[in-house]
């Protein structure tokens, strides 16, 4: 069975992805550079040039081309908005798939972004960690109600990715 990780940006779906993948040897997709790839342009250059109406339609697009094909097992690390937009939590949902959501805490996530947001189109305008934490945290509220209809949850805290991933594991054996 494929697993999907989903959450919000910075969660560690990215991190965590490739360590899982290891060790269960399945395949391992980032879904943001899998879409790269297939537009040959970096989401950032996709959302500054065709803008995000645009990236959420291939979005959808190639999350029903990766759930319906079927190769060899796989976990695939979605974008942070890929399930909270037209209908990809239900085909998520619908597939014979595990969702996985990491749900980390607002200072952690507000942490994190701080630390890379150049590379975040959603976040880049934001000049003071205080207004970065608010829009996490009204733009996470709005989220969470997709990110809550994954089949488990995981609550992240201090563990390490190692433990993290030991975690899931034992949870599916």
């Amino acid at each position: 069975m494929d697993i999907y990780l989903m959450g919000y940006m910075a969660s560690g779906k990215s991190t965590v992805g490739p360590l899982l993948a290891k060790q269960l040897e399945y395949d391992f997709i980032d879904f943001d550079a899998y879409i790269s790839q297939k537009e040959n342009l970096t989401i950032p250059e996709i959302f500054k040039n065709k803008g995000e109406i645009y990236f959420r339609k291939k979005e959808a697009f190639y999350l029903e081309q990766l759930l319906t094909e079927s190769t060899s097992k796989k976990v695939v690390a979605l974008g942070g908005g890929t399930p909270c937009y037209g209908s990809n939590m239900q085909k998520i949902k619908e597939s014979n798939i595990l969702s996985i959501y990491l749900n980390v805490g607002i200072k952690d996530l507000t942490s994190r972004l701080w630390n890379g947001k150049e590379n975040r189109p959603l976040v880049t305008r934001h000049t003071t960690i205080d207004s970065l934490e608010e829009f996490v945290r009204k733009h996470l509220f709005e989220r969470s109600f997709f990110y809550n209809q994954a089949s488990k949850v995981f609550k992240v805290n201090n563990q390490s990715t190692d433990e993290l991933v030991k975690e899931i594991i034992a949870t599916l054996f």
